[in-house]
């Protein structure tokens, strides 16, 4: 069983335990249901650097990345660097991650919040929006084309921008339609971890101009984007790269200075 298979596996059965524990009615009740958010496809699109930069504890290639910095400091770190968006990781078995860090990153920023999660199920679109996201991640190799609509039409509704990553063509085509905002390219393939950047270049000419096209894993140094710029990619999504270091802000900041010069 690869991993991706075992994670979907866990997330049903932690799914299945959160909504017996806090109906989905419960949740649209939260004072950050009626939040107005903000959109991180727009910010994109003007930007000139494109970072979306991650918090990030661990993850099953690497295992433990960095368990010292705090929520708080990371999200005012990241805002302070200038990032277009902060994608906060909210799995907890597999990346250290949990809803708490969402909510203690939206107190502490006005950025552009990414939930990056394993949905499943339109209850964690509805918990996305209860604990602050802005942005919901959908993944098209465990959604169906039918549960991609679905999910992302939710999204929608809610006020939530949707990025949808794909790893390959075939996940691509089945995954092009309206309520989708933007196309993230993980360049990780999630059987064998290697990562390549001809993912994107590959993909980026069959990516219809209406997304905002984002490329996803590997990108650690300047020259990466510098060389995927060219192909139509407007966001960068960055997570180990800053959170390896004591300060992830400051390393963010020293990046994207370096991006401009």
């Amino acid at each position: 069983m690869d991993i991706l298979t075992r994670i979907v596996n866990d997330k049903r059965i932690e799914v299945n335990l959160r909504k017996q524990l806090i109906p989905a009615k419960q949740l649209e009740q939260l004072a950050l249901f009626e939040r107005d958010t903000v959109s991180l496809a727009s910010k994109l699109r003007e930007s000139n650097t494109g970072i979306i930069a991650e918090h990030k504890r661990r993850s099953p290639s690497k295992q433990v990345i960095n368990h010292d910095l705090n929520v708080f400091d990371v999200a005012q770190g990241y805002e302070n660097a200038g990032v277009c968006g902060m994608s906060v990781l909210t799995d907890g078995k597999y990346f250290g991650g949990s809803l708490d860090d969402l909510l203690t990153a939206r107190a502490s920023c006005n950025l552009p919040l990414l939930r990056k999660e394993f949905i499943i199920d339109e209850y964690q679109i509805i918990e996305a929006k209860a604990y602050g996201a802005d942005v919901i991640l959908l993944i098209a190799a465990i959604l169906s084309q039918a549960e991609i609509k679905q999910f992302s039409e939710l999204a929608k509704q809610l006020h939530l921008d949707v990025l949808l990553e794909v790893h390959n063509e075939d996940e691509l085509h089945k995954s092009i339609m309206p309520s989708i905002d933007m196309l993230g390219v993980n360049n990780r393939n999630l059987k064998t971890f290697e990562v390549s950047l001809e993912t994107s270049k590959h993909l980026s000419k069959l990516i219809p101009n209406d997304f905002v096209k984002i490329s996803e894993s590997g990108i650690s140094n300047i020259e990466a984007i510098k060389t995927l710029q060219p192909y139509g990619y407007k966001g960068f999504l960055i997570g180990e790269n800053f959170m390896k270091t004591n300060n992830a802000g400051d390393s963010a900041a020293q990046f994207i200075k370096d991006l401009q010069l």
